[in-house]
């Protein structure tokens, strides 16, 4: 008896030394709606998608987007190679949230933890991107059609806030960024959506 307490404890800190090593015993959150890429690899809606579907939460990656943080045609991975399936258009066919252009729409997040927060924001990519093709900051409009301030507080474990949609038809992808106020990085969640 002795002897299974004594390697279930050595199977424990060893799991849990193995989570601290790969960053998600502190990794975060992601939106659920629209639901992103993450969200629909980890409730198996979309197969095929390795290591994001036990960590939808973890994609983190360097902040400041869109002058600086992920690399064009990384961006839906955070840059994290160990996430690159959301990077992969799949030939634009990931399963799509349908919205009608310029209504009044409630963005959620999900956090397994909470940072300070500089704010969120929502870009779109413009008329005529390419769905199929790995998303550039070039596809996108400039400016994001939504910033929500968050002071540096933390946001509770699900929060919803209101934006208006911009006027857009067709296939498009929403880029949420989370920008967390006391470390460098800012967390990435892309929806594809149908208006």
């Amino acid at each position: 008896m002795r002897k299974k307490i004594s390697a279930a404890v050595v199977g424990l800190a060893i799991a849990g030394v193995s989570l601290l090593g790969t960053g998600s015993a502190s990794s975060h959150g992601y939106t659920d709606s629209p639901i992103s890429r993450q969200k629909l690899c980890a409730n198996g809606t979309v197969a095929n998608c390795g290591n994001i579907q036990w960590e939808p939460q973890s994609v983190e990656g360097p902040k400041g987007f869109p002058a600086a943080g992920p690399a064009d045609g990384k961006i839906c991975s955070g840059g994290l190679s160990q996430f690159a399936q959301l990077d992969d258009p799949r030939g634009g066919t990931w399963p799509t949230t349908r919205l009608s252009s310029g209504q009044n729409f409630s963005f959620r997040w999900q956090f397994t933890a909470s940072h300070a927060t500089t704010d969120f924001k929502y870009y779109i990519t413009r008329s005529g991107w390419n769905p199929s093709q790995p998303l550039t900051r070039s596809a996108l409009d400039s400016q994001p059609f939504l910033t929500v301030p968050y002071n540096g507080q933390r946001p509770p474990s699900t929060l919803s806030h209101s934006g208006t949609l911009p006027s857009k038809s067709g296939r498009h992808m929403i880029v949420a960024v989370w920008t967390i106020a006391d470390t460098s990085n800012a967390f990435y969640s892309c929806s594809d959506v149908q208006f």
